[in-house]
């Protein structure tokens, strides 16, 4: 060490804070940021590459009075809060045996938000593209503290990523006569999409303290995230809140997690509220989370999502046709295997004749139409039609009819593919739904799987898709097949997304645009 002390130059006292923080990052000591509600205190990832805060709390506790009320502000802060943790999931019950968390258990105080932030060599970093997730789960289960849908490896691609819990099940979308009293009008419930608009807001006032760009921000999400995106596109409560979307699995078509009116949610509301021996509001607010949680799982998927007049003015479905949703560029699509022969053939063993017994039964007229777009001549391919038929009626139409009408009625670009890879499962499950998001996140070792090469591979590319479109609107880049837009002049082209992956003219439509005559008949 040299033994006198030297006068420090202008360069380096200016240079001695970014110094310091290098030093920080490199020992991978805590990180803070200031919030508008008071300091967080991070952590840096194993390899120091990305700040990560989680457990933030984005509104009041929706407990007690707040119970079934639209999000509060949250109570700011004055000590350094340790966001090192994820924040605990909302209530709900085990009803996906596929997922996994790695938060405190279920609770009616949950919502909070994540961020994963990346620190970036070179240059001074410019605000980045934010994309903030949205989990599936039926709006009865899911948290943001899954595994398979950790932010660090897409914030390594150059985007600050955020997830957030909302309220589901009876605690998230309870419609009833006595709430709607409350505010004056005719509909209510939705407090869980109101959550979501609330962290949209909260990323507008607060993620450029994190390094991100309030001004592009991607909403994505799977499922009912999916459903959600799609309806946050019509919503007036995110109305500016964010550039892009995309869509993994679903949207508000269809009858699939329909949009109900709002007599047909409350009364539904009112009738589970006697079931319970409540015949007021306030009866319900006092009993317990648990009771409320144990009643309600008789049937978990059973509270709807409703026209509020709040999240919801009118049924999505006659915003999109108006050309009134977000003008905004969309990529959207599904798996190839969202259902299975089951929803036809039950727990009997697929055969032919069978299956034209089944299709008889349940739809009618129709039956004869079906079983030409879905054949059914040997025992194979009526399992494999019955598997079609499920997956096109759960996901794919509603999916393909939100596309059709953001690229007819909107103003932006819009983006087809297929999941077609079949995750190494034993026996196969095909691209089953949901198999797409460990791919998405690069977030393959979340699951003990025989993973292949080629599996990585495929995740790298989907990665690198869904970032580009975050950064620009478009998905393709250096290194990666085109994609060419979804349009009638393309050929409908729609991105395959496998080993092999390429784009190719859509091959089934058809079979949506009859089953868009069976839904309009409903």
């Amino acid at each position: 060490m040299i033994g006198v002390l030297m006068p420090l130059s202008k360069n380096l006292c200016a240079a001695l804070p970014l110094l310091a923080l290098a030093m920080t990052m490199n020992a991978k000591s805590p990180v803070k940021v200031n919030t508008k509600s008071g300091t967080v205190k991070g952590v840096f990832s194993s390899d120091g590459k990305v700040r990560e805060f989680k457990g933030i709390p984005f509104a009041a506790p929706p407990v007690g009075p707040l119970r079934w009320k639209a999000p509060q502000p949250v109570t700011a802060w004055t000590k350094t809060l340790d966001s090192s943790k994820f924040g605990a999931r909302c209530m709900q019950g085990n009803v996906f045996g596929d997922m996994g968390f790695r938060d405190s258990g279920p609770s009616e105080d949950c919502l909070s938000l994540n961020v994963w932030s990346p620190i970036l060599e070179g240059k001074k970093q410019a605000p980045l593209p934010v994309m903030v997730w949205i989990y599936g789960g039926g709006y009865a289960a899911g948290g943001s503290s899954e595994p398979r849908q950790d932010g660090e490896m897409l914030a390594k691609k150059g985007v600050v990523v955020v997830s957030m819990n909302y309220r589901l099940g009876v605690f998230g979308f309870l419609a009833h006569p006595g709430l709607a009293k409350e505010t004056g009008r005719t509909g209510s419930g939705n407090y869980g999409l109101l959550d979501q608009a609330a962290a949209l807001e909260w990323v507008q006032k607060n993620i450029r303290a994190f390094g991100g760009d309030p001004t592009n921000v991607t909403i994505f999400g799977e499922s009912a995230g999916s459903f959600s995106v799609s309806g946050l596109m019509t919503s007036p409560a995110a109305k500016g809140l964010f550039q892009k979307a995309i869509g993994e699995s679903g949207a508000f078509f269809g009858s699939s997690l329909a949009v109900k009116p709002a007599s047909e949610a409350q009364l539904a509301g009112a009738t589970f509220a006697s079931s319970v021996g409540s015949s007021s509001i306030e009866e319900l607010r006092a009993k317990s989370a648990n009771e409320l949680l144990a009643a309600s799982m008789k049937n978990p998927i059973g509270f709807s999502v409703t026209v509020d007049g709040v999240f919801f003015t009118e049924d999505p479905n006659a915003t999109y046709v108006a050309g009134k949703q977000a003008h905004v560029p969309l990529l959207a699509g599904w798996n190839e295997n969202e259902g299975g022969p089951g929803m036809i053939f039950g727990k009997d063993q697929p055969n032919a004749d069978l299956y034209k017994t089944r299709l008889t039964e349940r739809y009618k007229g129709a039956a004869d139409h079906l079983l030409e777009l879905y054949p059914g001549a040997s025992d194979e391919q009526a399992k494999q039609s019955a598997g079609d038929l499920a997956s096109d009626s759960f996901i794919a139409y509603s999916t393909w009819k939100w596309l059709e009408l953001q690229r007819t009625t909107g103003e932006s670009a819009v983006y087809r593919y297929e999941f077609d890879d079949a995750p190494p499962t034993t026996p196969s499950r095909g691209a089953y739904h949901s198999a797409e998001i460990e791919f998405v996140f690069e977030a393959l070792p979340s699951k003990n799987l025989p993973w292949r090469p080629e599996d990585t591979k495929l995740s790298d590319l989907m990665s690198t898709y869904w970032t580009n479109f975050a950064k620009t609107g478009d998905p393709n880049g250096a290194g990666t097949p085109t994609w060419p837009p979804y349009t009638a002049d393309s050929g409908n082209q729609v991105m395959h997304l496998s080993f092999d992956s390429k784009a190719m003219p859509e091959q089934n439509r058809a079979r949506y645009e009859f089953l868009e005559t069976m839904f309009a008949k409903k």
